[in-house]
């Protein structure tokens, strides 16, 4: 890393050395160290915006010629960005960014690179879906593949096997999703870049003039810089059929920092020239540096960074998991358990198409919050209503409203007892002994403590089935017919829920 630092500081990047060393830590790899004590909004390193590498910031787009970026696609979704880290690192001494290319990893945890054994043990969760291996394949086979072949001068015959073969490929992808930044551009910048493009006009430092945010959201700081806080949630943009990562720069020194769930004490600050990192409470000297990526779900931790978090947790009377764990639930599994074998009747089909147009959620979020999401409730009342009722609703362009009742509650509960079985196994005290053994490989412990982590969620919401039952056999035992209308958290169209593919 010796060498890192000096290239970093010697294109243009400022770090105290006496204040911030770079060091291993067991279980989390490498991260940053303070050094001395720091005080709040202390500025820990400054670098400029032109050492951000982009797909603004290489010179392979201009060079390719931008309405041949284009036409093979290059522009949307991750092949672009991908593609010039590769052509970037092909370049060896001779291009810019090679020292900083050389720190970073060559292998990763993540599930794109287990085995179909170990994906196994992933089953039910909500990782499997969202790998995206397949698709990433596709883009290399049918994008990246056909383009570099049309400039054999930009890439040449001998280095394809090198630099810019299929693993390389997914190498490049998780250091991307792992550790990039969201971009923005500063004020005025768009309508000069827009002009940059439609003349492909290759001066660097128009393309190097970027706000750097992160993969981590950005807080406007109100005094024009901005603040890169959280991994912005999708990036759900995992969902977006097609993604303009323009946006997406990967920021030397910055990405060295880890994150754990509730420890942030550094955020990365935006200016019109640079980008500082800068500490938002008091750090003591031995102390890790941490940014955060959004205080996410281990399902997203273990698919994006390789890892989990384990800290005490409310809901599991302070037994380790982490609070953020959550459970999808598929509208398509809804729609099976209310309606059985009327799904393929038409009128079903209607509503959904109603539902879905109207901006409802076809995958609902249960987390640990012991309030179940009205929108899955609503969703349920739909699929329940009469013919009359239905066309009523229709014509009102309202959804039903969250009512809990005695005809929601077994619904509910088959949902859950169903979402259960999804999974190896739907006992937790199985998982629960599985973690006790010291001769689990790491693949596998994080397989089992995501499952873990959500069947947990599953029994949580099914235990407050039964006190929301309760609640209605009182009120029906005084006389109400059971019929209180006990009502679920959150607002119909969105709370918990989380907007999926169409």
């Amino acid at each position: 890393m010796d060498d890192f630092v000096a290239w970093f500081q010697h294109n243009g990047g400022v770090l105290d050395t006496s204040m911030m060393a770079i060091a291993d830590f067991p279980g989390s790899g490498r991260g940053a160290v303070a050094l001395q004590d720091m005080p709040e909004n202390h500025t820990i390193f400054t670098l400029p915006r032109s050492l951000t590498l982009s797909t603004q910031t290489s010179s392979l787009p201009s060079a390719f010629g931008f309405e041949e970026w284009k036409k093979h696609k290059l522009h949307k979704g991750w092949v672009g960005l991908i593609l010039c880290m590769m052509w970037e690192e092909a370049q060896g001494n001779q291009g810019k960014w090679i020292t900083y290319l050389a720190s970073l990893p060559t292998q990763f945890d993540t599930p794109i690179f287990w085995s179909d054994e170990e994906l196994q043990e992933l089953q039910g969760t909500a990782v499997v879906d969202k790998i995206g291996r397949d698709e990433a394949e596709r883009d290399y086979h049918e994008k990246l593949t056909p383009a570099i072949k049309t400039r054999p001068d930009l890439f040449p015959s001998d280095k394809i096997n090198t630099w810019y073969t299929l693993h390389q490929y997914h190498i490049t992808g998780s250091r991307i999703l792992s550790r990039s930044f969201n971009v923005e551009r500063w004020e005025g910048e768009i309508e000069q870049e827009a002009e940059h493009v439609t003349e492909e006009d290759s001066n660097e430092d128009t393309q190097a003039n970027t706000s750097v945010g992160s993969a981590m959201d950005v807080d406007d700081s109100g005094d024009g810089g901005g603040a890169v806080g959280e991994e912005s949630s999708d990036r759900d943009s995992d969902d977006e059929e097609i993604e303009d990562t323009s946006d997406i720069a990967m920021v030397p020194m910055a990405d060295i920092l880890n994150a754990r769930y509730d420890s942030v004490n550094a955020k990365l600050f935006y200016e019109k020239h640079h980008l500082q990192m800068v500490t938002t409470k008091p750090i003591k000297a031995g102390e890790q540096i941490f940014n955060t990526y959004g205080d996410l779900p281990n399902s997203d931790l273990l698919r994006r960074y390789g890892h989990v978090d384990l800290v005490p947790c409310p809901h599991l009377k302070g037994s380790l998991g982490n609070p953020q764990d959550v459970v999808e639930i598929r509208a398509d599994l809804v729609f099976n358990v209310v309606c059985g074998d009327l799904s393929t009747g038409e009128t079903y089909r209607r509503r959904i198409d109603w539902w879905l147009d109207e901006g409802g959620d076809d995958v609902f979020i249960i987390d640990a919050d012991p309030v179940l999401p009205a929108a899955l409730t609503s969703f349920i009342r739909l699929l329940l209503l009469t013919q009359e009722e239905w066309e009523k609703t229709r014509e009102k362009g309202r959804f039903p409203k969250a009512k809990f009742d005695n005809q929601v509650s077994p619904l509910l509960r088959r949902i859950f007892e169903m979402r259960l079985t999804s999974y190896q196994s739907p006992d937790l005290e199985v998982d629960a002994k599985l973690l006790a053994s010291e001769s689990l490989t790491l693949n596998k412990r994080h397989a089992i403590v995501v499952r873990l982590g959500e069947k947990q969620i599953l029994a949580g919401a099914l235990e407050t089935l039964r006190f929301m039952d309760a609640a209605l056999t009182d009120v029906g035992s005084n006389g109400s017919k059971g019929k209180r209308r006990v009502a679920s958290g959150g607002t119909t169209g969105g709370g918990k829920s989380k907007k999926a593919r169409h």
